[in-house]
Order: C-alpha cells, then structure tokens, then sequence
C-alpha cells in the first residue's frame, strides 16, 4: 500500500451528536476487529461498515478511503496513550521518584496494552501511513509532561532534564514496542510488566542527584 500523505488521511466530518459519536466508536470498534480477523491487507471499508453495523453510505460520510479510517482509528489509540500519560504526570507531581517511576511506567503499559492483540497491529497500520505530524505531537506533549514531572521529584534533581525525558521515553516506547513485537503471549506481557518498571527506576536514580 502506498503512504498517503496526511492532508488526504483527515476525516470528512467530526461527530458532533451522542448519536453520531456512538457510530464512530462502533467504526473504531469494528476496525479492529477487522485487523484481527483478515489482517491490514484484506480490511475494506466495506467490511468494517458490515461488522460495525452500518452502511456504506454512513461510513463514507466519515472515511473516504480506507487509509483515512485507519489513520482515525490510529490517532484515537495515541491520543489515549498521550492522555493516561499526561493524567498519570499530574497525578504522581510532587511524589519520590521511584513512585512516580512506576506510576509512570505502569499507566503507559495499561494505555499500550488495553486493546491487546490489535493494539499490536496498529504497528503495521503506521507504516503504511504518513505519520510524520501526528507522531511529532504525540512526542511533544508526552517529552512535555514527562519533563515537568521529574522536575518536580521531591527527592531528586537532574543535570540535563532534556536528556532524561529523552532517554525515559524512548526507554518506555522502544521497549513496550520490542516486547509486543517479538512475544505478545500472556507470559511475556507479564514479564514486561514486572521488568520494564525496574529498568526505568534503576535508570532515573542512577543519572540523577539525590
């Protein structure tokens, strides 16, 4: 499948309406399911408007093409994993580091993992999308409230903030992405799940000043 530049991936029109939002989710919903059952290849519009429970019609009001429904479904999962990171900087503010490394790391797994398998390929979903802008603002406010927190641990202090929240996210990114990549089985997500929380405490108290 070609990249589709990202002027061309926006959807028709936002749901404004209880009624019309509720159709989206079913959408959403229904994508994915389709992702699971035949895969980025087979997906159509018209099959995910089969499973969702709507017509064509209906779904071309939203999606022109198939590109732009996966890109909505796409930008929908990173929005919930910029969200729970955010909710999880604010609320763990002020707290010692390692409590606020676990808080951390433990809201970016559930985020990452709560659609669990198809969450997974969102993976291939990217790569066939340009993604370039919407990536770059998902990297902003996440650096943006990751710095904000460590900066306000109440028992530690960092030379080089920037590079911290760098190495942190890339940390909590790349591993989660490596993780569900090679073994999504339960035992390795339970595995990631009680490793991945060391890895980054052990990496905060060893690069900053008690």
């Amino acid at each position: 499948m070609p990249v589709v530049p990202s002027e061309a991936l926006k959807a028709r029109k936002t749901p404004r309406q209880a009624r019309s939002s509720a159709t989206m989710a079913a959408i959403h919903e229904a994508t994915f399911q389709v992702l699971l059952s035949d895969g980025i290849g087979r997906l159509t519009t018209t099959r995910v408007a089969e499973r969702a429970g709507v017509s064509v019609g209906t779904m071309y009001q939203y999606f022109p093409h198939k590109q732009a429904l996966l890109y909505a479904v796409l930008d929908e999962y990173l929005e919930h994993v910029v969200v729970a990171v955010e909710e999880a900087c604010l609320r763990f503010e002020g707290a010692r580091l390692a409590e606020m490394s676990d808080g951390l790391t433990q809201a970016y797994l559930d985020a990452k993992l709560r659609h669990m398998p198809a969450s997974l390929a969102l993976y291939a979903v990217a790569a066939e999308l340009d993604t370039a802008a919407l990536v770059a603002d998902v990297v902003r406010r996440v650096d943006q409230c990751i710095e904000r927190l460590l900066q306000s641990a109440s028992d530690a202090a960092f030379d080089d903030l920037g590079k911290v929240t760098f190495a942190l996210r890339t940390m909590l990114v790349g591993t989660v992405r490596a993780g569900l990549e090679n073994d999504a089985s339960p035992a390795a997500l339970a595995m990631l799940r009680t490793q991945l929380p060391i890895m980054c405490r052990a990496y905060l108290a060893t690069v900053s000043r008690q």
